[in-house]
């Protein structure tokens, strides 16, 4: 690089740096249309309507001015195996003619239904908002397999020039070759043969193919195709001149930048959870860019030219790695040149864990899209262009990871960086996006399971506000029910304007049965609801310039709630111990209905329930409603929900991946599985369930692939109704089979519906207790000193006392029935230098009373003081009878340390 192009860059990048970010708060997501069949691709018309497919064949149109959906036509379309199992074929690709104005035409690529395995491209006339049939002109024929395979492909777009550009995937089965290159050679094997295909240059399948349509429904070859002309004016037979780039696995999705006619696609990589010698790399997807014909590789090479080896799958033998300067094709299975062009890198790359080079892209499932090139110029006179900030970036996208980046290239193409678009944007696996004619960015959003129709799904529109924007408004009430008369105070608390401009607020509170409505200009109001019924309060809040938002409540007056109380009547208040009873009791009030002391409210009409749950967390403490089983397996549960499993799996039935619950009924017997599906979650797997290949998830920790089986397999027990208990008694805490000691709660649930009154609804409360777990780990305390480490080992957080004289603070611990407390502690020498020291436990502040200190921790050289299943001896404190909450202060201590004294892991509340 000369100097020149180097302080290019310099000012590039810091031109970069000063630029700022628009303020996520001036995008809005529209929903459009939702509760949709598989859409797969959209295009928006000149006139801001948008046609999207199905993948069952159906075309709808959505009008911006009825704001309705209509289904325009169905194409018969083949969608399934000659099993009748679901495959990926059927209607995949749509776009509109460059000159749609004049001509009305439509492209679409699919799979015809009948017996004939072929994809075709075909294009028909849309005529006003119906879709003529007849008009149908089929411009190409792709044959294929249509058994043992996948990976279709199907995008369609255009350059400036008007030729038309369409992916296609390898229409190879993966599930034979470990996730490994299929590269299966064996006679008979073609299915799982991706040279047959992908990297068979006489061959459509796995290629980016360009063609120039003609208005007779024929199409000629563009100038700069990968296989041009020979000397004599032909085509090497052993070629397929309509092919621009090939080595592809499943480009998805493609774009166009119709500026300087550069390619983009997202490849849906293969399925190896690791680096395996003799076989190949990790798995990896990548954003491609052709900025001319090219080979990008596959099945040879994945991500930057990381090569696969050679492998006989007849002997299980493996040869040499394959050459990216000189690739070759000796396959049986090709009908092609055996020497290809060179292969070329990828854009961008990256696995299933999170990627050193571009770390941002984060992990777990990996299916990668290409979307626009967004340029501000093309935008002058639209309604809501996109702000300047985002001229010239690429938009790609993830359907399993569901992010969009923003990536900035440099004059010539290459990577500068990326960014997230839109951090806070939920979206539901997006598949398709387009820029309209106003500005605005359409999305599709699939939904969440595969070859069904997602309640989730939708059509939507981001819309960029580069003016005055409405006031955010939140509305609250203290009170939402109760016997008249009742006063409730009405809180606006919450409600922001983006731009600061001064609010004007109106509460307006309107009986459902009629009558005029009471007005109410201020913030934060009080009334008085003398007169039953069902009443609507809507808030509406207006800013200096007129634009203004609301939000309504439901306030019942003429029936007061019930108040329940639930309490611990005996013992220790924080915490359950294992095999030991806990006291409790309920008691019911209802102005109405009366009381449970009284008699008049019947015993068995209260709820009241005690359950097990295996995770101390904010969701489980939390969590609301009656508790149905005996234990539930909150934190399996809560790791799968925040994981990418729910793309593929479902816990009643069956998506990509089988259900959940019937994963439980096929391996509840097993002993071993805990261990053997934790490890097939973090390093993959195919075969046992299906063609599909089950990603790897290197990120995800053994222990927390553990709760995650828990739970899945918890699912194969019927649920059962929980006991429900008497009003005051006591439980014994027992921790059923699978639940584990050591970091559970005990949680207690009252209820109490009552009848109704004066014609008002039911109404119901519920009071929950949490009991924790005598265990405690240093890392979860509630405050610490700021100069004391934390850090996170597999699921548990952790700290280090990196000085002497800091502290550890849990806050309200009862030491009712409390006589020693067990702690955990390590000073590992080998990898902290740590110098040991004593732990001291004070009431109420670092220098209150002491209640107990540890013995010396001397240091030790066990370097599996971090690492061992079974934890070092922990160091026993007797402590003096106490009773009720105090804050407890764990002080560190050693008065000639200079440096680290030891680990901290945990704090056990032995009972008497």
């Amino acid at each position: 690089m000369n100097k020149t192009s180097t302080l290019f860059s310099l000012l590039l990048c810091a031109s970069l740096a000063h630029a700022q970010v628009p303020e996520e708060n001036r995008f809005r997501k529209v929903v459009l249309t939702e509760n949709l069949n598989e859409p797969l691709e959209l295009t928006v018309l000149p006139d801001e309507r948008v046609l999207f497919i199905e993948r069952h064949g159906t075309v709808k149109l959505y009008s911006p001015v009825s704001k309705k959906t209509t289904v325009i036509a169905t194409i018969p379309v083949s969608t399934k195996y000659s099993d009748d199992s679901e495959a990926e074929d059927g209607l995949l690709g749509v776009n509109i003619d460059p000159n749609f104005n004049k001509n009305h035409w439509i492209y679409f690529f699919y799979s015809p239904a009948g017996s004939t395995p072929e994809n075709i491209l075909a294009r028909y006339e849309l005529k006003g908002n119906a879709l003529d049939l007849a008009s149908k002109k089929v411009i190409l024929r792709i044959p294929v397999q249509r058994d043992n395979c996948c990976h279709t492909g199907g995008s369609i777009d255009w350059d400036a020039q008007g030729n038309l550009y369409l992916s296609t995937g390898d229409n190879t089965s993966p599930r034979a070759s470990d996730g490994y290159a299929p590269i299966d050679e064996r006679p008979g094997r073609s299915p799982f043969d991706a040279q047959k295909s992908s990297s068979n240059t006489a061959d459509l399948r796995g290629k980016i193919i360009r063609i120039h349509p003609e208005a007779d429904g024929t199409y000629t070859i563009p100038e700069g195709n990968l296989f041009p002309k020979n000397a004599s004016g032909a085509y090497d037979p052993k070629t397929r001149p309509e092919i621009y780039t090939m080595g592809h696995r499943n480009p998805y999705r493609i774009s166009v930048d119709r500026r300087n006619g550069y390619l983009y696609w997202g490849d849906v990589g293969p399925d190896a959870g690791k680096d395996s010698t003799g076989l190949g790399p990790a798995a990896e997807d990548e954003f491609g860019q052709a900025r001319k014909a090219g080979n990008y590789g596959w099945p040879y090479f994945v991500g930057d030219n990381k090569a696969y080896w050679d492998f006989n799958f007849e002997t299980k033998q493996s040869g040499e790695k394959f050459n990216p300067e000189k690739p070759v094709n000796n396959s049986p299975n090709n009908t092609g040149l055996t020497e290809l062009p060179p292969a070329q890198k990828a854009l961008i790359w990256y696995t299933a864990a999170e990627t050193k080079r571009f770390p941002l892209l984060g992990s777990g499932g990996r299916s990668a899209m290409a979307g626009p090139v967004y340029y501000a110029d093309q935008f002058k006179e639209a309604k809501r262009a996109f702000p300047a900030y985002y001229d010239k970036k690429l938009f790609i996208y993830e359907w399993m990871r569901d992010w969009i980046m923003a990536v900035t290239l440099s004059p010539k193409g290459d990577y500068v960086k990326m960014e997230r678009f839109l951090p806070n944007l939920k979206l539901e696996h997006p598949i398709d996006m387009a820029f309209g004619p106003n500005g605005d960015l359409y999305i599709l959003e699939y939904g969440q399971g595969w070859f069904m129709g997602n309640p989730e799904s939708k059509l939507v529109r981001i819309e960029y506000n580069g003016g005055n924007r409405k006031p955010a408004v939140a509305a609250a009430v203290d009170k939402k029910a109760g016997a008249v008369p009742f006063k409730a105070q009405f809180s606006s608390a919450g409600t922001e304007d983006f731009d600061k401009d001064t609010l004007q607020y109106q509460w307006k509170i309107t009986l459902a049965s009629g009558g005029a409505p009471v007005v109410l200009n201020e913030p934060n109001p009080a009334y008085t609801f003398k007169k039953k019924g069902i009443y609507k309060v809507l808030l509406t809040v207006t800013d200096s310039k007129g634009l203004k938002d609301s939000q309504s409540l439901t306030v019942q007056a003429g029936n007061e709630p019930p108040q329940v109380s639930l309490e611990l009547t005996g013992g220790n208040k924080t915490f359950f111990f294992p095999d030991k009873p806990i006291q409790y009791k309920v008691n019911v009030s209802d102005h109405e209905d009366g009381s449970l002391e009284k008699n008049t409210i019947a015993a068995s009409k209260v709820k009241i329930t005690a359950a097990y749950q295996d995770a101390d967390d904010k969701q489980a403490a939390n969590a609301g409603g009656h508790q149905e089983a005996p234990v539930t397996f909150t934190a399996g549960k809560t790791l799968i929900e925040k994981s990418d499993c729910k793309a593929c799996h479902f816990v009643d039935k069956k998506s990509i991946g089988p259900a959940f619950k019937d994963v439980a009924a096929k391996y509840k017997a097993d002993g071993n599985a805990v261990a053997s599906l934790s490890d097939k979650i973090i390093k993959g797997g195919a075969g046992v369930w299906g063609e599909t290949a089950m990603s790897a998830h290197p990120s995800i920790g053994l222990p927390e692939a553990g709760q995650m089986v828990k739970y899945i397999l918890s699912l194969a027990d019927e649920k059962q109704a929980a006991q429900m208990l008497p009003p005051a008694g006591e439980v014994i805490a027992k921790i059923p089979d699978g639940g584990d000691a050591g970091k559970g709660i005990y949680k207690f649930i009252a209820s109490y519906t009552d009848k109704g009154a004066n014609g008002m609804p039911a109404q119901t409360t519920e009071k929950t207790l949490v009991l924790k777990n005598p265990t405690l780990l240093f890392g979860n305390a509630d405050d610490a000193s700021k100069n004391i480490m934390r850090f996170k080992m597999g699921e548990n957080n952790l700290l280090i006392v990196t000085q002497p004289n800091t502290h550890a603070i849990f806050k309200s611990v009862d030491l009712t029935d409390i006589t020693v407390l067990d702690m955990v502690v390590a000073a590992p020498k080998d990898q902290l230098n740590a110098q040991g020291g004593i732990v001291e436990v004070h009431d109420g502040s670092s220098d209150g009373a002491l209640l107990g200190k540890t013995e010396w921790i001397p240091p030790t050289d066990d370097a599996s003081a971090f690492t061992s299943k079974t934890p070092p001896k922990p160091f026993r404190v007797p402590i003096s009878p106490q009773s009720g909450p105090r804050d407890l202060y764990f002080v560190f201590k050693n008065d000639t340390a200079k440096g680290a004294l030891f680990v901290p892991f945990s704090v056990t509340f032995v009972s008497k």
